[in-house]
């Protein structure tokens, strides 16, 4: 007979506390973790419904828009991506996208498998795009889009939105912003760049786990979704049928990850008792202190300061420095996690992050006297006190 003994067990799942300054996910705040505890409702329950209800207009807020199709997707930021692309894009269609950074060539990806003709607009990784790189690209020829990362996650470089509505306006393209690292950390303002649609994750600024993604159509977007000749190739993420179930007809689509869209509702809620403006400033003032501190050890930052983000900082890994020993001693002595390099900067840089709930003082401070001690364990010699400079920053 053959033996159908139960399998031992695993124990109870207990993850250590992690102070998490990396690329994202970033540390939720306890009121977040709480929220998620909360008791599940069905996903047509009317209280639910009403939490529903309350996310969208935090949602419009945060994003800087009037915009009616605002509402989170589920899945990570690159469901986001996806969902714009596939709701936006038909095969044949012409799509300009930026292409400075990891997160830039996933677009191109995704754009090419909905059918589009990609046009690339590629700088050097670690560069912002500027509006004359796009409009030499679109040469003014008709396009479906023109699709740029706001906040490169993959180098800490931001290009500017706000003169890129005049060059899709010469093609009668769409403007599309990739806001992942961006929303809850800066400045977005949809409505006042002229963004026809933009996406995100929950994962980053807003300091709430991985599981959704924002995202926002324009009127003029939400329009032409509507004109479609063919359906949306992806059902899943047909924006016309997610929206019946965030609007008021509530048809049923998918079961919504109740519990996640309680963490969304409450760190909504936290960065709104902030306010938006106190936010982006205590994001930009620690990181001019973790700049100035990484610059007093002697290290070079990736990204010049007038391109940098100031929720993620690239830096460049010194000669002769083992960069995967550095991450594994700051996670092993100090339970800090940090991020490394993406494609051509794989090993190259360091990306640390300083957002939502995880931009503070305390983090800055501990981060820079980390890093330090990782860095003299393998014979670098720093040049100043990063803490002195951090202070004085």
């Amino acid at each position: 007979m053959p033996n159908h003994a139960p399998p031992s067990l695993p124990q109870p799942l207990d993850p250590p506390r992690r102070i998490l300054l990396g690329p994202g996910p970033s540390n939720p705040a306890p009121s977040v973790l709480a929220a998620l505890a909360r008791p599940t409702l069905g996903h047509l329950d009317p209280l639910f419904l009403a939490v529903m209800d309350e996310v969208r207009p935090m949602l419009r807020t945060v994003f800087g828009t009037e915009n009616e199709l605002t509402f989170p997707m589920s899945g990570t930021g690159t469901a986001g991506m996806e969902t714009v692309f596939v709701n936006l894009v038909e095969p044949g269609d012409r799509v300009v996208v930026g292409a400075n950074g990891y997160f830039g060539e996933r677009m191109c990806e995704i754009a090419r498998r909905a059918g589009a003709e990609v046009v690339r607009v590629e700088r050097e990784w670690g560069r912002a795009l500027d509006a004359e790189a796009f409009r030499k690209a679109a040469r003014g020829q008709e396009a479906r889009a023109i699709a740029v990362v706001h906040a490169e996650t993959s180098t800490g470089a931001c290009t500017d939105l706000a003169p890129l509505r005049a060059v899709a306006d010469e093609c009668g393209a769409f403007l599309i912003a990739d806001c992942v690292t961006s929303l809850g950390g800066m400045p977005v303002e949809l409505d006042r760049h002229g963004v026809d649609a933009a996406y995100s994750g929950t994962q980053k600024c807003l300091s709430c786990p991985p599981g959704l993604s924002p995202v926002s159509l324009s009127p003029r977007a939400l329009e032409h979704l509507r004109g479609r000749g063919k359906p949306v190739q992806s059902w899943y993420l047909d924006l016309s049928l997610v929206a019946s179930y965030w609007g008021s007809d509530r048809a049923y689509h998918h079961t919504a990850p109740i519990n996640m869209v309680y963490g969304l509702h409450e760190a909504l809620r936290l960065a709104l008792t902030e306010g938006l403006e106190p936010r982006f400033a205590r994001h930009a003032r620690n990181a001019r202190a973790l700049c100035a501190g990484l610059e007093a050890l002697g290290l070079e930052l990736l990204v010049a300061a007038p391109e940098r983000l100031p929720q993620l900082t690239s830096v460049r890994v010194p000669a002769g420095i083992d960069e995967a020993a550095v991450r594994r001693y700051l996670l092993e002595q100090y339970g800090i996690e940090i991020g490394g390099g993406l494609g051509p900067l794989k090993a190259r840089i360091w990306r640390i992050g300083l957002m939502g709930a995880g931009s503070s003082r305390r983090n800055v401070e501990l981060c820079l006297a980390a890093l330090r001690a990782a860095l003299v364990a393998q014979g670098f010699r720093p040049k100043g006190d990063p803490l002195a400079a951090a202070a004085s920053a």
